[in-house]
């Protein structure tokens, strides 16, 4: 019986529950409750443990545990691979619902150690000067929302779905309250105890919900958010409950999708390109049974090449039959169930009204394990790929209709047929003829794979989701995005504008806000490790005359003869100039000059520029000084982290010259 993890313990249902069948063999595999969950316990226990226990760390600290959590899963895994077979998936086919999920966490993981400061705030764009003087500025910030993260998640997916709704929400300080899909909720409960088990996350950061979802999202409210993935249906109706729309419940859907892949005009048979093309939809149609929500349905083909594409994809699929996913030999498992087969068949039914099977029995059995939920790959052939059915159908298994087209432009119109795709690949050498279809495709994808001879070695496909992009896509698609690195952070996060004094911003912040009071010490901030510098910690440099010599030098010794700098004549001429100028990289070395602590120290490296900006010419004769200031520290290493340092370059009337962020790697 199927238990839930709510409140800090694993709670066990009352009723005797519905069984959970495997997949091949037909067999009990569990039982699951159909009584409503407790969501109020949950929810009420992830607002007030959970997020208060989240955000206390910074998201160094929690990018660290989800490094931690990552860790953990991949040197346990194998004890998952078993279960998952009994979802109908292989080997391979659970990798990527394992394996994928356990590098989700530690893809977000990396990014936030490089990506996210040591801190409870996000920066997110400039500083806005309000006011004439700089005493009045204000800054957008992030901090996360004061709710739960509750997720709906799908069958096909029973650990990554989870996992990749997790990561980002974690990251951001969100709590997650997750409602696996029955069918297949006793792989993500498997996963949650060991979790659970491993002690690695705050408590009420983590919590299942098994069983019915009757109540779930009454209980919502403005600082929740709601992620769903499932159905088009039934995303509709969750965006429109009463909680949701009355209470501004940050909602995400990600839903059904007649995913496309188009091979390009210029792709003949013989090609590499015809050959990556027939591969990957082959690859989408059989992995995961073709129960991917980015799975290939519908694949266009120029239509000199229809019959040439038919015979390639009938011998490939050939050689495909549906077995014992527990089989290492087996390249194609069974469906969830034997109702999602049945649901598959009577779509089939459908598409074939207005094409062909050129490809599978959809009424084929496996011999010997006649209870599973097994079909064989289908591939309908169109010759009209306008047919209503083809753009309006999802037989979400091992099904895909092959279609054909003309031009450039009119696959475009077909492609946007699908009313909103999570994914559409080009497979094409042809850059003018790819440029035409993604500018067009664009606004109906949430992703383009663009697949050619060059690009193949290292793609990792059409069906793939990665962390770093964002996964979802419009219309048709749900409209929603998740992933996409800090963007699926951003999600979990609340943006507010916040003005004030620069040393208001600098405290509400804990990054150095330009303006904001600066601290002179006897020590040069060179000198300091990172424990022992502060935000605002400032030297303040002596003045350094540029010379017509430096500068002549300088375009001698660096090639850089630029006619501002070694042409009077012609700098005299120039607008801007009005005469000979120094280089702004002689500027930037002379700074260098006057502020570096030589000896050695705490500092080990620059690492980089950003925000540079020359804003003055500096002309021979000008005096210049430094104000360098510490802005930011982020911790990456132990032993080591990044500092930021605010840096003024000014002239002998006060005036910046140059102004950039320079970054310095510094002993702990």
């Amino acid at each position: 019986m199927l238990e839930s993890y709510v409140a800090g313990r694993w709670q066990t249902p009352q009723d005797g529950g519905t069984p959970l069948l495997h997949a091949a063999t037909g067999e009990p595999v569990a039982r699951v409750s159909t009584a409503p969950v407790a969501a109020q316990e949950a929810l009420e226990h992830a607002r007030t443990v959970g997020g208060p226990a989240l955000r206390a760390l910074t998201f160094q600290e929690r990018a660290s545990v989800l490094k931690q959590l990552g860790s953990h899963l991949m040197g346990v895994k194998e004890e998952f691979y078993e279960l998952s077979s009994a979802t109908g998936a292989t080997r391979r086919d659970s990798a990527v619902d394992l394996d994928g999920g356990f590098a989700t966490l530690l893809v977000y993981a990396s990014k936030g150690r490089r990506e996210l400061p040591d801190g409870h705030v996000l920066l997110d764009g400039p500083v806005e000067q309000l006011g004439r003087t700089g005493t009045f500025v204000a800054r957008h910030v992030l901090t996360p929302l004061r709710g739960a993260a509750v997720q709906v998640n799908a069958y096909n997916f029973p650990v990554w779905g989870m996992l990749e709704k997790l990561a980002p929400a974690f990251l951001a300080g969100v709590p997650s309250v997750v409602k696996p899909a029955s069918q297949t909720a006793y792989l993500t409960e498997l996963v949650v105890r060991s979790i659970v088990g491993s002690g690695l996350l705050p408590q009420g950061s983590l919590q299942l919900l098994v069983g019915g979802s009757e109540g779930l999202v009454d209980q919502l409210g403005g600082q929740d958010l709601l992620s769903f993935t499932g159905s088009a249906r039934t995303a509709a109706l969750l965006r429109s409950h009463p909680a949701v729309v009355q209470r501004s419940v940050r909602f995400n859907a990600e839903a059904d999708s007649l995913n496309c892949a188009v091979l390009g005009l210029d792709a003949k048979p013989g090609t590499d390109e015809f050959d990556l093309f027939v591969r990957e939809v082959v690859r989408e149609m059989t992995s995961k049974a073709g129960q991917k929500c980015t799975a290939i349905r519908r694949a266009f083909v120029p239509r000199e090449h229809l019959d040439a594409a038919t015979e390639a994809l009938r011998e490939a699929l050939g050689a495909i039959t549906p077995g014992d996913p527990r089989d290492p030999q087996t390249r194609m498992g069974a469906l969830v169930s034997t109702s999602q087969r049945d649901d598959v068949r009577r779509a089939v039914g459908r598409l074939s009204a207005g094409g062909s099977i050129v490809v599978g029995n959809p009424d084929a059995a496996v011999p010997g394990l006649e209870r599973g939920a097994f079909l064989s790959p289908l591939l309908l052939r169109y010759e009209d790929a306008t047919h209503p059915a083809v753009h309006e159908v999802e037989a979400f298994g091992p099904v895909a209709t092959l279609l054909p087209y003309e031009t450039a432009s009119q696959v475009v119109d077909l492609m946007a047929l699908g009313q909103g795709s999570l994914v559409g690949s080009v497979v094409s050498h042809d850059a003018g003829f790819v440029r035409e279809v993604v500018l067009g495709a664009a606004a109906h994808h949430g992703r383009l794979h663009v697949l050619d001879r060059v690009s193949a070695a290292e793609s990792t496909g059409h069906g793939s989701p990665l962390p770093h992009l964002v996964h979802g896509g419009p219309g048709r698609a749900g409209g929603g995005e998740e992933l996409g690195g800090m963007r699926g952070v951003q999600h979990h996060m609340q943006r507010t504008a916040v003005q004030g004094s620069p040393d208001m911003l600098t405290a509400i912040t804990g990054v150095y806000t330009p303006g904001a009071s600066r601290v002179e010490t006897e020590v040069h901030p060179f000198r300091k490790t990172m424990s022992e510098l502060r935000i605002g910690d400032t030297v303040i440099t002596e003045q350094r005359q540029v010379t017509e010599p430096d500068v002549a030098h300088f375009a001698e010794f660096t090639g850089d003869t630029f006619y501002a700098h070694t042409d009077p004549e012609a700098a005299a001429a120039n607008p801007l100039f009005g005469g000979i100028v120094a280089h702004g990289y002689l500027v930037l070395s002379l700074a260098a000059g006057l502020f570096v602590e030589p000896a050695p120290g705490p500092v080990l490296a620059n690492t980089g520029l950003d925000r540079l900006r020359f804003t003055k010419p500096v002309k021979p004769g000008d005096r210049i000084r430094v104000v360098l200031t510490c802005a930011s520290k982020t911790p990456r290493t132990a032993d080591q982290g990044e500092v930021r340092w605010d840096v003024q370059v000014l002239d002998q009337d006060d005036v910046v010259v140059a102004a950039y962020e320079l970054l310095t790697m510094v002993q702990a």
